[in-house]
C-alpha cells in the first residue's frame, strides 16, 4: 500500500506557482471594485419623458451631473417605497443611497434651464450637483497599448534567453550569456556503451582510446603522451556519428556536456562568444570532462566566404573563441572536444588542424558485415519468424545507414501488424526495403493497359540486358506496380567495390539504357519514362570524364576540386567544355546502340519476359533463369561472392577472433 501511495504522489504533477499569477490577481480585483463599487449595476437608463415624469412627482432628492453629459438621479426616502420604484429595486442590485436612474440630457446648459424653470412652475426641492469623475477601467484602456508593448517585449526577451523558470541560468536575460550545455554526470549517466553500437568498429577503436585516456592516464602519460584536445567525426548522415558519442559518454564516467553547433547562434553580437567561454569553463571546472558538439559547422563555417554582415560577424566572433579555448594561451586542462558534422569540406582550416583536433575519425556506410551486426541489434526487441535471413538481409541493404536499417526493422513490424501476423516474417522485411527504396505502393493509380504494357517492356528491357552482361548488377525482382513517383522498377543486388573499372561503369550504363532501348524495338516509340535513367547515365559519364579521368579523347585529367572552392570557376577552356559535351553524348549513344544491339539478338526472350511480368506484375531472379538460363559468363556474381564472402569469415578461428578484440 505504501508503495502504490509512492507512485501516486510521484505521478501527480506538481503545483508550481508563477509570479505572473499576482498580477493577474490584483488586476482582476481592481476591476471588480471598480464595477461593482460604482453602482452602474444597480442604475436604470431612462428617457426625457420618464425623467419628466420623475420630476414632476416631486420624488427626486438630488441630481448630479457627471462629467456634464450625464445626471445622476436619486430618490427620497419616503418616495423610495412606491410600487414602481419597488419594483426597478428587486430587479436590480440597488443599494441604499445610490442613484436609481441614469439620464443622460445631452447639452447641459439646457438641461440645467429646463431644471430651474420646473423648479419655479412645480415648486420642487431638490439638489443640483455637478462632478467630475474617471473610472479606474478608463485609465488602464488608456494604458493598454503601453501594457501590451511591455509584455511584447518581456516575452521575446525570455524567449531569446532561453526559456522561463525551468532553464536554469539562462532563464533570465541577464544570463543570456550563458552556455546550453546539457551535462551528464554521476547523477545523470547515460546508458550507451559501445556494446549498443554495432559495426564501426575503427572509429570505436579510436575513440575508445580516449576514453581509456580519461579512466588511465598513467598508462599513456608514464611514457609523455599528452591527452588528445579533440576527437571530430566526420561521415553522411545516420551513420552513428550521435550514437558514437552517447556510448563516449556512457562509457568515459566521467562529466559530458552535450550541445548542438545552433545553441551558440543568437541574434546579440557576442552572446555565442560568451557562451563558448561559460562552457569551457565550465568544463574546465569539472576535469576531466568532455564537450560534445553535435553539427559544428553550424559554428565552424571557412572565415572569409560569403561574409554580407561586415567586419562584426558573429558566427565569426563565436569561431574565433572557440579556436582560442581549444587551443591558446592557459588551455592545459584536460577537456576534450568531441564534434560531428556530415559537411566537413566547408569547416575552417584552423579548426581541422592538430593540436585542436587531433584525430578526425571518418564514419562511413556500413560494408555488408556491419550491417548484418546493425539488424542482430536491431531486431533484438522484434518478434521473429524462423523464415527471418539476416545474412540476406544485410545483401539486399547496400547503402544503408544504420539509421536506415533502424527504420527498415521498425517498418518490417508495422507491416506485419498491418497484415494482422503474430510475427515479423522475412517477406515482411523485403516489403520493408521496397517501402524505403521505391516508395508507398499505389495500387489505386490508374495506367491505361497502353501505358503498362510500355512500362513492362521497359523493366523487361533493363533486366535482359543487366543479365547478358558480366559486369552489370545481378537482378533480384522487376515489378510494375507503381511506387512512389515511379511507374515500374528493377530490384539489383551490386557489388559492394572499392574501385571501379571502365568496363564495370560501362556495363552499368548499358543496363540502364536498357529500357528506352527496349522501347524502341518493340514499338520503334520512345516515352518520358526513361528521365531517371537518362540523368543517372549522364551524371556516369561526365564523371567518367571530369572527374576519373577515363576518357582517352580529354585524356588522364581531372577537373575535380576536393576543396569546394571551384563551385564559381570554371576549371577548363570553351574548347575543353565542347570536347567533353561530345564526348559524354558519343558515350551515352554507344552504350544505347549497345543496349539495341542486345534487345535485338534477344527480341523473343524479352518479349517473353515482358507478357510474363505484365501477367505477374512482380518477377523474381527464378524467373529469369527459366527464360535466359545461367547468366551467361562463368565469373561469379556478386550474390556468390558475398556469400563466399561470408563462409569464409564463419570459418575464421576463435583464436583469430580474440586476438583482434
Amino acid at each position: 500500500m505504501n508503495e502504490n501511495k509512492k507512485d501516486n504522489n510521484t505521478n501527480t504533477p506538481k503545483f508550481k506557482f508563477n509570479a505572473y499569477w499576482i498580477y493577474g490577481a490584483i488586476l482582476v480585483l481592481l476591476i471588480g471594485f471598480q464595477f461593482f463599487s460604482s453602482g452602474d449595476l444597480a442604475t436604470k437608463s431612462i428617457s426625457k419623458n420618464e425623467f419628466n415624469e420623475v420630476l414632476r412627482d416631486n420624488d427626486i432628492s438630488k441630481i448630479i451631473v457627471v462629467n456634464n453629459n450625464v445626471a445622476q438621479v436619486f430618490i427620497k426616502e419616503e418616495a423610495i417605497k412606491k410600487e414602481k420604484y419597488q419594483k426597478l429595486i428587486n430587479s436590480t442590485f440597488y443599494r441604499k443611497g445610490s442613484s436609481l436612474y441614469e439620464y443622460n440630457f445631452g447639452d447641459l446648459q439646457n438641461f440645467e434651464n429646463s431644471l430651474q424653470e420646473a423648479k419655479k412652475e412645480n415648486d420642487l426641492t431638490f439638489d443640483l450637483k455637478n462632478e467630475s469623475r474617471t473610472s479606474m477601467l478608463d485609465t488602464l484602456i488608456g494604458f493598454l497599448p503601453f501594457i501590451i508593448l511591455i509584455a511584447i517585449w518581456l516575452f521575446f526577451m525570455r524567449r531569446m534567453s532561453g526559456g522561463g523558470a525551468g532553464s536554469g541560468g539562462g532563464g533570465q536575460i541577464f544570463n543570456i550569456g550563458k552556455s546550453k550545455a546539457k551535462l551528464f554526470d554521476k547523477d545523470t549517466k547515460v546508458k550507451t556503451t559501445f556494446e549498443n553500437v554495432a559495426g564501426l568498429e575503427g572509429a570505436k577503436e579510436e575513440v575508445q582510446e580516449i576514453v581509456d585516456f580519461l579512466k588511465n592516464p598513467e598508462k599513456y602519460t608514464s611514457l609523455g603522451g599528452k591527452i588528445p584536445k579533440g576527437a571530430l567525426l566526420v561521415g553522411p548522415p545516420g551513420t552513428g556519428k550521435t550514437l558514437l558519442a552517447k556510448a563516449v559518454a556512457g562509457e568515459a564516467g566521467v562529466p559530458f556536456f552535450s550541445l548542438s553547433g545552433s545553441d551558440f547562434v543568437e541574434m546579440f553580437v557576442g552572446v555565442g562568444a560568451s557562451r563558448v567561454r561559460d562552457l569551457f569553463k565550465q568544463a574546465a571546472q569539472k576535469s576531466p570532462s568532455i564537450i560534445f558538439i553535435d553539427e559544428i559547422d553550424a559554428i565552424g563555417r571557412a572565415r572569409g566566404k560569403n561574409s554580407m554582415t561586415g567586419g562584426n560577424d558573429e558566427r565569426e566572433n563565436t569561431l574565433n573563441q572557440l579556436l582560442t579555448e581549444m587551443d591558446g594561451f592557459g588551455t592545459d586542462t584536460n577537456v576534450i572536444v568531441i564534434a560531428a558534422t556530415n559537411r566537413a569540406d566547408v569547416l575552417d582550416s584552423a579548426l581541422m588542424r592538430a593540436g585542436r583536433f587531433d584525430r578526425q575519425i571518418y564514419v562511413d556506410l556500413p560494408n555488408i558485415n556491419e550491417r548484418k551486426a546493425i539488424f542482430e541489434v536491431h531486431i533484438k526487441p522484434l518478434k521473429l519468424a524462423d523464415d527471418v535471413n539476416v545474412e540476406f538481409l544485410a545483401q539486399q541493404t547496400p547503402g544503408f545507414s544504420g539509421a536506415d536499417i533502424a527504420n527498415m526493422c521498425n517498418e518490417s513490424a508495422l507491416i506485419a501488424a498491418r497484415n494482422g501476423k503474430t510475427a515479423i516474417h522475412h517477406q515482411d522485411f523485403l516489403d520493408a526495403v521496397d517501402r524505403i527504396v521505391g516508395g508507398l505502393e499505389k495500387k489505386n493509380k490508374v495506367i491505361t493497359p497502353k501505358e503498362k504494357k510500355v512500362i513492362a517492356y521497359h523493366e523487361a528491357g533493363h533486366a535482359t540486358v543487366s543479365w547478358m552482361l558480366e559486369h552489370a548488377a545481378p537482378l533480384v525482382k522487376v515489378t510494375i506496380v507503381p511506387r512512389g513517383q515511379s511507374l515500374g522498377a528493377a530490384w539489383y543486388l551490386p557489388a559492394e567495390r572499392l574501385i571501379v573499372q571502365t568496363e564495370q561503369m560501362l556495363d552499368e550504363m548499358c543496363a540502364t539504357l536498357g529500357g528506352r532501348a527496349a522501347e524502341k524495338i518493340i514499338f520503334n516509340k520512345i516515352s518520358t519514362g526513361a528521365l531517371s535513367d537518362l540523368e543517372k547515365v549522364t551524371k556516369q559519364a561526365r564523371a567518367m570524364i571530369t572527374v576519373y579521368g577515363l576518357n582517352e579523347e580529354v585524356g588522364n585529367v581531372t577537373y575535380y576540386d576536393s576543396s569546394g572552392n571551384d563551385s564559381f570557376v570554371k576549371p577548363y577552356s570553351d574548347d575543353t567544355a565542347k570536347r567533353i559535351d561530345e564526348e559524354i553524348s558519343k558515350l551515352i549513344e554507344n552504350q544505347y546502340q549497345r543496349a539495341i544491339e542486345l534487345l535485338h539478338n534477344n527480341k523473343e526472350k524479352l518479349t517473353v519476359l515482358a507478357e510474363l511480368l505484365l501477367e505477374k506484375e512482380v518477377i523474381f531472379k527464378d524467373d529469369l533463369e527459366k527464360v535466359f538460363g545461367k547468366r551467361p559468363f562463368e565469373a561469379l556474381d556478386a550474390e556468390v561472392k558475398v556469400e563466399k564472402l561470408i563462409e569464409e569469415e564463419a570459418n575464421v578461428p576463435p583464436a583469430a577472433e580474440s586476438t583482434e578484440e
